[in-house]
C-alpha cells in the first residue's frame, strides 16, 4: 500500500497543479472580461420606417382579397373576410407612431416623400380618414357579410384613401 501511495503522489501532484493553473486562468479571465455590449438595434427612425413598411405591406396583402371579392373574381368567405378586415383596421391604428419627424431622410428603402413632414396636417388628416374608413369597413363587413353595394362602397372608400395618399405622399 505504501508503494501505491508513493507512485500515486506524482499523479496527484500533477493533477493538483493542473487544477490550480486552470483556476488561476479562469479567475484572471473573469476579472478582465468586459461585459459584452448590448446588441445595437436600429435607430428609432429606422425602426419607424421598418414598422410602417411592414404594416403597409400587410394591409395591402389583406386588402387585395376584398378587391377581388368586389370584382367578383373571388368568392366571399365570411371567416376570411372578417379576419382580414379586422387586421386592416388594427394595422391602420399602428401607423400614427411610425411617421416621426425625420424618419425618412437618408433612408434609401423608403418611398415616403418629404412632403409628409412639410405638409403634416394634411398627411395626418389623410391618415385619420384612412383609419376611420378601415374601422368602418370592418364594421360594414361584419354586418353585410357579402359583396353588397354597401360592402363595395366601403371597399371603394378605403381604396380611395390609399390612392389619395399614395399620389401625394409616396414616391413612385
Amino acid at each position: 500500500m505504501r508503494h501505491l501511495t508513493h507512485r500515486a503522489l506524482p499523479f496527484f501532484a500533477a493533477s493538483a497543479a493542473v487544477l490550480i493553473s486552470v483556476a488561476v486562468v479562469v479567475s484572471a479571465q473573469a476579472q478582465s472580461a468586459q461585459p459584452a455590449p448590448a446588441a445595437a438595434g436600429p435607430s428609432p427612425k429606422k425602426q419607424a420606417l421598418e414598422n410602417r413598411k411592414a404594416a403597409y405591406t400587410l394591409i395591402g396583402n389583406y386588402f387585395r382579397y376584398f378587391g377581388a371579392v368586389a370584382k367578383g373574381t373571388v368568392t366571399y368567405d365570411e371567416d376570411l373576410a372578417t379576419k382580414r378586415a379586422s387586421r386592416i383596421a388594427f394595422l391602420s391604428g399602428l401607423l400614427d407612431e411610425n411617421f416621426p419627424e425625420g424618419s425618412n431622410f437618408g433612408e434609401p428603402d423608403s418611398k415616403a416623400k418629404a412632403d409628409i413632414w412639410s405638409s403634416r396636417a394634411d398627411f395626418d388628416k389623410k391618415l385619420k380618414d384612412f383609419q376611420a374608413h378601415a374601422q368602418s369597413f370592418a364594421e360594414t363587413n361584419a354586418k353585410e357579410k357579402g359583396a353588397s353595394d354597401t360592402f363595395k362602397a366601403a371597399i371603394a372608400s378605403l381604396a380611395q384613401d390609399c390612392k389619395g395618399c399614395h399620389e401625394t405622399y409616396k414616391a413612385k
